[in-house]
């Protein structure tokens, strides 16, 4: 029989009392960093059916864990490697654009998921993890979907990820975030505001997926900005006033531009064809954010450079086109 360099363990019932450092955080995130080796799926699985017990009771994923808590876990069947449960750090490049003692900032690649999940086994914050074992504390203070790149925030202390996701709860009332993309079709408006209810649903195959949706959505509001214009396509920058679920994909969707490469809410002819012009990403990038610092009284201004293959399509788009940039203008929009 072939070997597969992993042998099943079981862990039996156990009981946590969550930390001051620990509060403040949903359970299902606190579960996935505790329980290590177990999937995603398993997580909800047991959460539903109330086999995870706060202070003997049953809670929802969303549930915010506090100091004190008694938290109860069923035995859990984890695989481990042989020789041990440390495994390499994986190597992917995630570029530092800051860091203090109270958060971390990459520049995430398009292409990788923040975290681990169904069909994923590792993203950023598990790879962070392994990259910086003598890290005590990292945690996502936000998310971007798989295929944007850009800016991505990560908490180093508990104190600091809660006001960071109180920030972002509060969205453009506190930061200012700033998104690049390119548009299928020539966006006329200098600047537009677009105020479009947003629904969260579960497609039939289980997917979650986003629509416009004035009874039932929720409020969303987007500020585009024209920054060039080719025959085909348009490059807005995009400001987010709220923080929804693929606001902005699908809020340009839903007007009839939808973002390149979009495999979700774009146009899938035209995303196979622009892989032949050299195009196989979803053309969005978090370019720009300014917020106040956690634990410091001033503001901060990050900026996360275009990645090469984005600004490698731009100069295509030039050449076969004839859009050209000046110096200045490519400056502004790298």
């Amino acid at each position: 029989m072939m070997k597969t360099g992993k042998k099943s363990t079981t862990r039996a019932v156990s009981y946590r009392e969550i930390t001051a450092e620990e509060s403040g955080q949903r359970l299902d995130n606190y579960l996935f960093r505790h329980c290590k080796g177990v999937p995603k799926s398993h997580i909800y699985r047991i959460l539903r059916s109330g086999e995870v017990r706060i202070n003997k009771k049953r809670r929802a994923a969303d549930y915010r864990v506090q100091t004190g808590d008694t938290l109860r876990l069923p035995p859990l069947r984890v695989a481990k490697r042989a020789g041990g449960d440390i495994l390499p750090a994986p190597a992917i490049d995630l570029p530092v654009l800051y860091e203090d003692a109270a958060l971390l900032v990459i520049d995430k690649p398009a292409g990788i998921a923040v975290h681990g999940g169904s069909g994923v086994s590792l993203g950023v914050i598990e790879t962070l993890r392994r990259q910086r074992p003598e890290a005590r504390f990292l945690e996502l203070a936000h998310r971007l979907d798989k295929e944007t790149s850009g800016l991505l925030l990560i908490g180093k202390k508990r104190s600091a990820l809660n006001a960071l996701h109180d920030m972002f709860r509060a969205a453009g009332e506190v930061a200012d975030k700033r998104y690049l993309m390119l548009v299928k079709g020539a966006w006329m408006n200098p600047l537009q505001q677009v105020k479009a209810p947003l629904h969260k649903y579960l497609s039939e195959s289980g997917e979650r997926r986003v629509r416009v949706d004035a009874g039932e959505g929720r409020a969303a509001h987007s500020i585009f900005r024209l920054l060039a214009r080719w025959r085909r396509f348009s490059l807005l920058e995009g400001q987010l006033k709220t923080g929804r679920t693929h606001q902005l994909r699908v809020h340009l969707a839903h007007l009839g531009f939808p973002i390149l490469g979009d495999e979700k809410y774009g146009d899938f002819a035209l995303n196979k064809s622009l892989q032949k012009e050299g195009l196989r990403r979803m053309a969005l990038h978090a370019c720009r954010l300014e917020f106040p610092h956690p634990q410091e009284a001033r503001r901060l201004t990050l900026i996360a450079p275009l990645p090469a293959a984005f600004g490698g399509f731009i100069r295509h788009l030039d050449a076969v086109e004839g859009r050209s940039f000046s110096a200045k203008e490519m400056a502004d929009i790298a």
